[in-house]
């Protein structure tokens, strides 16, 4: 039996819990706050069982059986983000190689529930400020991980993409391949990089006949320039426009950057057309992404735009085709 102390805790839990706060996303939050849920929690769910058994009321029965059951579940999950959070305060200095083993653990409620308990200290601002720092930490780690986990299965998926292409009976076949991938718009950068590191070395190695290396070469030529279409002509004008420095010359470019005629795409050079309102929409939607990065928003074409120098100059671009283009 319970101690009448603990059913008026529990009864007034139960009330809580059902009428003032009956969400599990109102649970959860609770939980997290909560300085004495450990304490009360084996008496708190027998006594919903006691509060079932005892009900005579037929629709509040299954209430009561319902409540401690949903909040069993809820208060498991909640346990488990406890004690990952127990494990990284534990070792703060390790949280990269625990994410990389627990990455599964580390999910969205998780991060959810670290955010509620940071909350719950809000009378000790030195404490929050602490858990707010590990809950950047985790973040972070997080990120890394998946990064990291991208970067290997694209390197694994180019290997076999690449290990076809080479396999190809012809090379006019291989030369296909290539350009099907480009079509489906699979042409990766890892997979060009991949060629044209096999490319570099068969070029420079005494090893290797001339026929494999014409071979390679061709390969790497018809991947540069598949990728090279796949990236959008006003983005090839914008890192050609950052190139230069001179300021009438960069306005001189911009002038035939605006002037339609015959477009030209080529190895070494190109002759492409826009308007000043595609240019400067690409240039705006450049400048967002780099600012919304921290959230994980890039543009897949323009990554080697991202720093800050660059944005600030693809800014002042902007403007100069504002003044003097629209």
């Amino acid at each position: 039996m319970l101690d009448h102390k603990m059913v008026r805790v529990c009864d007034k839990l139960i009330d809580v819990f059902m009428v003032d706060k009956p969400t599990p996303t109102d649970w959860r939050r609770l939980l997290a706050f909560s300085r004495e849920w450990n304490n009360i929690r084996p008496h708190f769910f027998r006594r919903c069982q006691e509060r079932a058994d005892a009900e005579g009321n037929p629709d509040m029965k299954p209430k009561l059986l319902r409540l401690g059951r949903k909040l069993k579940e809820v208060d498991e999950d909640v346990q488990r983000h406890n004690e990952l959070l127990e494990a990284i305060k534990s070792s703060p200095l390790e949280i990269g190689e625990l994410v990389s083993r627990r990455r599964k653990d580390f999910t969205k409620e998780f991060f959810v529930h670290l955010h509620a308990v940071a909350e719950s200290y809000y009378d000790n601002p030195i404490e929050q400020n602490a858990m707010a720092k590990l809950g950047n930490a985790c973040l972070a780690a997080v990120q890394d991980c998946d990064n990291a986990s991208e970067s290997m299965e694209a390197l694994h998926a180019a290997e076999l993409k690449f290990q076809d292409i080479i396999n190809s009976p012809t090379l006019d076949a291989a030369c296909k391949k290539i350009d099907s991938l480009a079509e489906k718009n699979q042409l990766d950068s890892t997979l060009v990089l991949m060629i044209t590191k096999a490319w570099s070395a068969a070029k420079d190695s005494n090893m290797m006949k001339e026929e494999v290396k014409d071979i390679l070469y061709h390969l790497y030529v018809t991947a540069r320039g598949n990728l090279q279409r796949l990236v959008p002509k006003e983005i090839r004008i914008i890192k050609y426009l950052l190139t230069i420095e001179d300021t009438e010359q960069q306005l001189a470019s911009l002038r035939d950057a605006f002037t339609p005629g015959d477009e030209l795409e080529g190895k070494d050079v190109d002759c492409l057309y826009t308007t000043p309102e595609k240019l400067r929409g690409w240039i705006t939607t450049v400048v967002d992404a780099y600012n919304l990065s921290r959230e994980g928003t890039l543009i897949k074409e323009a990554k080697d735009l991202m720093n800050p120098k660059i944005i600030q100059r693809m800014e002042e671009l902007k403007k100069v085709v504002e003044k003097n283009f629209m």
